[in-house]
């Protein structure tokens, strides 16, 4: 009873937050969904290209809104103590799992992206572990640009730092969930996913694209990112009512062989769960009705 009446208050107290900068954003119908005090945890079947091989696994992705510090660049822990410097976002924390015979890999993602600024996503970053070693990267929005750092365990990328000067492909998820409208069609610069990144192992820097968007059905559509230089193209279907549910994406490649190479994720399973609350031996059980 009480969780259900501070989730009321917690809306209430949104509404009264002013209209939001984004005009795509529907402030009620968005509070009603994401203002819950729960994530949204969807669980994809993954098939993941490496080592020119395809690999079974699991891909989650976690939506949730945070308290986000404008100055600090990390999640608050009062928000109500800052002021001015407070700001919500919404973050994407997505996951990826499989293996590569004896030894498997982890990658995580995480996007920052405000709910009523129109600016970039002020912070994302992006893990690989595997048996070999472990690789992270780091953006964060300042000056007009992404100060940008990437660590790995190769020599010939080492530590690095440098600035970039563009929108982020992996924004491109958090704004769909916000509302694929805000996505415009046509010629456009991006910074390449993070994770193709670290798989790919090419220099992260500014590239050409070309976002075009068709319509499957009545209630589905379907975006195309292509990278003429790259040789790559990232596919996100997703449904055109709110909360704009992400059903599946796709990555193609062309290797260095020239052989096409496609990585693709299917959802299947979709909850709205506190998950940080179910920490105990007894929760486990969730994870069986996650297809875990």
């Amino acid at each position: 009873m009480k969780s259900n009446f501070f989730s009321l208050v917690l809306i209430a107290f949104c509404f009264s937050c002013g209209p939001s900068g984004r005009e795509g954003v529907v402030e009620e119908q968005f509070a009603g969904h994401w203002y819950q005090g729960k994530a949204e945890i969807n669980v994809f079947e993954l098939k993941q290209m490496r080592y020119g091989e395809e690999r079974e696994g699991k891909a989650v992705m976690i939506f949730v809104t945070e308290d986000f510090s404008k100055r600090r660049q990390v999640k608050l822990d009062d928000p109500r103590a800052v002021g001015a410097d407070a700001q919500k976002v919404l973050k994407l924390n997505m996951t990826r799992e499989f293996l590569t015979g004896v030894y498997p890999y982890h990658t995580m993602l995480s996007v920052f992206t405000p709910v009523y600024e129109e600016i970039n996503s002020p912070k994302l970053t992006a893990s690989m572990t595997e048996w070999c070693g472990q690789s992270f990267a780091q953006m964060n929005w300042k000056n007009n640009g992404y100060q940008t750092q990437i660590f790995s365990y190769f020599e010939s990328e080492g530590d690095q730092g440098f600035k970039l000067s563009g929108k982020s492909e992996d924004e491109l998820f958090n704004l769909i969930r916000l509302n694929p409208a805000l996505i415009s069609e046509g010629e456009t610069r991006l910074i390449p996913s993070l994770i193709y990144q670290r798989f790919s192992h090419a220099p992260l820097k500014v590239e050409e694209a070309v976002i075009t968007k068709k319509t499957f059905g009545s209630a589905q559509e379907e975006m195309d990112v292509n990278y003429p230089e790259l040789g790559r193209t990232l596919l996100i279907r997703y449904q055109t009512t709110f909360p704009y549910e992400i059903l599946s994406w796709q990555e193609m490649q062309i290797a260095k062989d020239g052989k096409k190479e496609v990585t693709s994720a299917v959802r299947k399973r979709v909850k709205m769960l506190d998950y940080w609350t179910k920490n105990g031996l007894e929760d486990e059980v969730l994870r069986e009705s996650l297809s875990f």
